[in-house]
């Protein structure tokens, strides 16, 4: 078990702030004086939790040494247990660590897109978003589908989606990129393989602390049928909304509510989420040039093959890691996938 904290430079921190609360003029900046206190309280329980795991780790060595010269195998087999119960437990420490942008604590919205190739992609697009939300339910995310264009024959053409949850964008964000598939097409009479491609972007939804200005002016907002199943109403009034921001050119629609106004908010959310993740890159523009090679997800990059026949495997081409359970994975079982991107 490695120590996945530089508990010395924490403490010193700690100590920082601690000095700090003890100024006489500590409160005269109520926002600046809770900030600080909340970074306190946060650094207090991430040392101490490092001390109670490095105390465990003591522990089960001296119990392991007395186990050892008495051959006792059922303690030998209980500290096992314990190691790897300690060892999760670091695990899931230095996971929160790689999620420690201020925007991998918010909601997540998912969009997926069928690449070129028709039936085949569309059919590929609507398994990710199965694999999605099987994923979520695990997860215990709250999926939303905000909007969806069904495929000429068989599944979508593209579909989003809000993923609702603590830390769901930073865990999401891994899934960003070009997702392959390589099967028998069902929808071959010959049945010829067939390689078929979608992308998957994430974004981080935006809650009422981020504050986003837009300019009314730089907005083309236009108003249309929906297309999807939806009822009646939904389907014969033009409650469907999209929104055009013209400095950038991106364009999100809504879809998926009964009430163009309900579209329209909705709508003006996933933008904003989209000019915030904007901002995020070029905040973090520096940083990334220097993980370029190691973390780097792209327009057009395909980070994951699902491969069906003529073997069966799942690798992710960032990480090298590769799962032979297809169906396993196709039923959200991702997580090993994303915590070894988020960790490497």
């Amino acid at each position: 078990m490695e120590n996945v904290f530089d508990v010395p430079a924490l403490s010193l921190r700690r100590q920082e702030l601690e000095l700090a609360t003890q100024r006489a003029d500590f409160w005269s900046d109520p926002d600046e004086a809770r900030d600080i206190l909340k970074e306190k309280t946060a650094l207090d329980e991430t040392v101490e939790r490092w001390h109670r795991q490095q105390r465990t780790l003591d522990e089960l060595a001296d119990l392991h040494a007395l186990a050892e010269a008495e051959q006792d195998a059922a303690v030998l087999s209980e500290i096992d247990a314990e190691l790897n119960r300690l060892d999760q437990d670091v695990r899931q420490d230095e996971l929160k660590r790689m999620l420690a942008n201020e925007e991998d604590a918010l909601n997540a919205i998912v969009s997926i897109h069928a690449g070129a190739g028709g039936t085949e992609a569309q059919d590929w697009a609507e398994m990710l978003l199965r694999m999605y939300l099987r994923w979520a339910e695990k997860r215990k995310f709250t999926p939303t589908v905000i909007d969806s264009l069904p495929g000429d024959e068989a599944g979508i053409k593209s579909v989003t989606f809000t993923l609702e949850g603590a830390y769901a964008y930073g865990y999401a964000k891994a899934e960003n990129g070009i997702h392959r598939l390589v099967r028998i097409s069902p929808f071959d009479a010959g049945a010829r393989r067939h390689t078929s491609f979608a992308s998957v972007f994430v974004y981080p939804e935006i809650d009422e602390t981020i504050v986003i200005d837009i300019d009314e002016k730089d907005l083309r907002i236009d108003t249309y049928r929906s297309t999807g199943a939806g009822g009646q109403h939904v389907n014969k009034t033009d409650s469907a909304v999209r929104i055009t921001h013209l400095p950038t050119g991106i364009v999100v629609q809504c879809q998926n509510e009964r009430s163009q106004h309900k579209n329209r908010s909705m709508a003006m959310k996933y933008l904003k989420s989209r000019l915030y993740e904007l901002k995020i890159k070029e905040r973090h523009e520096k940083q990334d040039a220097v993980n370029k090679n190691k973390k780097e997800i792209a327009w057009g990059s395909q980070i994951r093959s699902y491969v069906l026949h003529p073997y069966r495997m799942v690798k992710d081409h960032r990480t090298n890691l590769e799962v032979g359970n297809v169906n396993r994975v196709l039923d959200g079982d991702i997580d090993d996938f994303i915590e070894a991107y988020l960790l490497g």
